[in-house]
């Protein structure tokens, strides 16, 4: 029986959720079947109660918020800056704004051994002591606008000294030819001075190949970076995604009653029903995790398959969310296909079989640290190629061929395939992502070329719940984006990075 307190969540989440009768003044409501009794082929609409879906009906209201509004507990990789890019966007926005000239008395003139000017393009300003910006190592742009700014070209530290006076027309050519020899006296300039100067056009795309490693790990003020600990973590995740791995051909020697396509249906509905109650990319993959380790040693007839789903699917949330979904809730966007205990039952026998050995790494584990060091070496972190990676990844989810390939092969190929389809006339991969990943481009041909495929295909007019995602303005719109048709061989070849 149920206890008290969750007959009263039950009936309270059954008066936050109207039926379909409700809605509709009283007509009859249509129970959603269970996944055993749907085909493999796609009905009329696409997104029919008769095919599991989660789409709630019209005027139904939203789900409460102590189940759905979870909040992410890890930040997106768009949020964690490099170092340069940082420093790059305070000190433009600093440049913006001239310091003020400082006196012009005679003991600051003898003390620079500077003569007094006596060009009458010099702009006076009234005498006051500028602030001193903190030294930077990097060279910031010679111009802005159409005069030069000695705050523009020099950085400030304690070593050098505070100019004599602040901007000076382009016509004198003897002025500027003095300021640069006590800038070469007073700074360092860059070696590499041309990539420096990249980076802060805006207009200038950085160059693709590059041939030095960035180091990714270099954050230590970020507690969720792991900077001290980010490269023994991975090289742990490397060794346990081998041992946590479900079986390839568990379809082909195990299961009887259930196919390939069965399981893209049951997923797409999961993609579903994970976005109607606010989960974490990682519980989503958990679940898949979960289903197919279990599916790789019993065998299950369609009828339980949804009910596996949402088995798994209740303990991953449990594992990774701060508020986790009721039983309850996991009962009712089945349409009370399944009870409660039903749902319990199944949750403990996953947990018995798999030895409660939750942990696992998957695809979104490598995925944060790979495109972390693919935007290590721009300007700004990319959405773009966050989203588009983070896309191609979940489609992956849905094929059950490509679980032939470890889920950090499958991340690397999706940082590839994603920068590919941004990029399509540079090469993708670089010696920085060669090394972090500990992958070639030669080892990830095969696998960027299914997800290729798969991009360019798509799962499916009956499998839309991925793509429908992705198309939204939150996520970039990454799901409409062009897609060349072939990717150049060459691309493949060791010698790129």
């Amino acid at each position: 029986m149920l206890t008290n307190a969750a007959v009263r969540r039950s009936s309270s989440a059954t008066a936050k959720r109207p039926t379909t009768a409700e809605n509709a003044g009283g007509a009859k409501d249509k129970k959603r079947v269970a996944l055993g009794n749907i085909t493999n082929v796609a009905a009329a609409g696409g997104r029919a109660a008769g095919n599991g879906k989660v789409a709630a009906p019209a005027g139904t209201t939203k789900l409460n918020s102590a189940t759905s509004a979870a909040p992410v507990k890890k930040g997106s990789l768009a949020c964690a800056r490099s170092v340069s890019s940082t420093r790059g966007s305070a000190v433009k926005s600093a440049s913006t704004k001239p310091a003020p000239a400082i006196s012009r008395n005679e003991s600051t003139m003898q003390k620079h051994n500077v003569p007094p000017p006596k060009v009458p393009t010099i702009v006076h300003l009234p005498n006051a002591v500028p602030a001193i910006a903190p030294c930077t190592s990097f060279v910031s742009p010679a111009r802005s606008g159409d005069s030069l700014s000695v705050d523009e070209t020099m950085s400030t530290c304690d070593s050098m000294k505070s100019p004599d006076f602040e901007y000076i027309d382009n016509g004198d050519s003897s002025i500027l030819a003095s300021l640069h020899r006590r800038a070469n006296e007073h700074l360092r300039i860059s070696e590499d001075r041309d990539v420096e100067e990249n980076k802060w056009k805006k207009n200038v795309p950085a160059p693709m190949e590059i041939d030095r490693i960035c180091d990714v790990d270099s954050d230590f003020e970020d507690p969720q970076l792991c900077a001290t600990l980010a490269s023994d973590i991975y090289m742990h995740l490397r060794e346990a995604e081998t041992r946590k791995r479900p079986s390839t051909d568990f379809m082909e020697m195990i299961q009887k009653d259930v196919n390939p396509s069965m399981r893209a249906i049951l997923i797409d509905w999961l993609v579903e029903v994970a976005e109607e109650y606010r989960l974490v990319p990682d519980t989503l993959y958990l679940t898949v995790n979960y289903i197919d380790r279990y599916l790789s040693g019993n065998e299950i007839n369609r009828q339980r398959l949804q009910l596996l789903g949402v088995a798994c699917m209740l303990i991953a949330a449990k594992y990774e969310e701060i508020c986790a979904p009721q039983v309850e809730e996991f009962c009712y966007i089945t349409d009370n296909t399944y009870l409660r205990d039903e749902v319990l039952e199944m949750e403990a026998s996953v947990l018995n079989y798999l030895k409660f050995e939750m942990t696992a790494p998957t695809a979104k584990c490598f995925l944060r640290r790979f495109a972390r060091a693919a935007q290590v070496c721009d300007e700004d972190p990319a959405l773009h190629l966050e989203f588009l990676a983070n896309y191609v990844s979940e489609l992956s989810l849905l094929e059950y061929n490509l679980l032939s390939y470890p889920p950090s092969l499958i991340a690397a190929s999706a940082i590839f395939l994603a920068k590919f389809i941004l990029q399509p006339t540079k090469y993708p991969w670089n010696s920085t992502l060669a090394h972090y990943t500990q992958y070639k481009p030669s080892e990830l041909c095969d696998c960027v070329k299914a997800l290729h495929r798969l991009f360019s295909v798509g799962p499916g007019s009956n499998l839309p719940a991925i793509r429908e995602k992705y198309s939204q303005h939150k996520y970039k719109f990454v799901a409409k984006k062009h897609c060349p048709p072939s990717i150049p061989a060459e691309f493949f070849r060791d010698a790129t990075c």
